[in-house]
């Protein structure tokens, strides 16, 4: 376990999320000798059960599909200086030259400022919209599978729990500010207004796509982190293609590059990756 001496650092809610990427010197492998080879495996493989073992931590481990990295980590825990420990642990997990650092990603998972509220629920889709009266018994229910559906969908948000699909797709984005486009020029209604068309073509792909935006403004270099989990690439093209059109993404939106990865159990992941 982490050194427990420091003090904790914790979000108000949610967790943090560190999403790291590796490139294997296999040059530097090779001079292992076969014992030394799989006392490293063996070290690594009791690491991630250690961290999968702590309480409100997961783990995902991943072979990167293309040169950009070999081995990446998706590390999901309340305390940072738990997630510190933890990354410079992964870091030397095979010895202290065989993971060489391509990339890393830090950020915290958020509830969305957009998500409607229990009033404008109210207000603008059971009266407005369905025109139901406040007393009746068709209004409690609809109320009531409201406030379900919300309950669930921010625990999600801030406390998620990660299917082992294969495919994981992980890329920054952040809102543009230049010009007439700047994103945060606009009044809070209208963002509201995008996003919510933004999230309409997200739900499209419930059961084929998990998604999980998580926050890192004055955390890292772009302002959200995404995660895409999915049983094929197709969908992830999709998903990703479709949302582009949308005027959130096509006017507002920036995004840095694209990581994709196959999450396998670990004896498979150590073939995998040729160690």
């Amino acid at each position: 376990m982490p050194n427990e001496e420091f003090q904790p650092v914790v979000p108000h809610e949610g967790w943090h999320v560190l999403h790291l990427f590796y490139q294997i010197d296999h040059s530097q492998w090779a001079l292992y000798s076969e014992d030394d080879q799989r006392h490293a495996k063996t070290q690594l493989s009791e690491l991630v059960q250690e961290i999968r073992s702590t309480p409100d931590t997961h783990l995902l481990v991943y072979a990167v599909v293309g040169p950009k990295a070999d081995l990446g980590f998706m590390l999901l825990t309340p305390d940072l200086q738990v997630a510190n420990a933890f990354e410079k642990q992964l870091s030397l997990s095979l010895g202290p030259e065989i993971l060489i650092p391509t990339y890393s990603y830090l950020s915290q998972t958020e509830g969305s400022e957009y998500t409607t509220t229990r009033e404008q629920y109210i207000e603008e889709t059971l009266i407005a919209e369905k025109s139901l009266d406040p007393k009746s018994t068709e209004f409690a229910k609809a109320l009531q599978e409201f406030e379900d559906r919300m309950a669930h969908y921010r625990q999600h948000r801030l406390y998620p729990v990660l299917p082992d699909w294969p495919v994981i797709c992980f890329y920054p984005m952040s809102k543009r500010r230049q010009g007439n486009d700047n994103w945060y020029s606009l009044d809070y209604p209208t963002r509201r207004q995008l996003m919510a068309g933004h999230a309409k073509v997200g739900r499209t792909y419930s059961g084929r796509i998990l998604q999980l935006i998580t926050g890192s403004t004055g955390l890292d270099e772009h302002e959200w982190g995404v995660t895409l989990l999915a049983k094929n690439t197709s969908d992830i093209k999709a998903i990703v293609y479709e949302m582009r059109f949308d005027e959130v993404s096509a006017r507002y939106g920036e995004f840095g590059d694209f990581y994709i990865g196959l999450q396998l159990p670990l004896d498979a992941l150590f073939r995998r990756v040729c160690l």
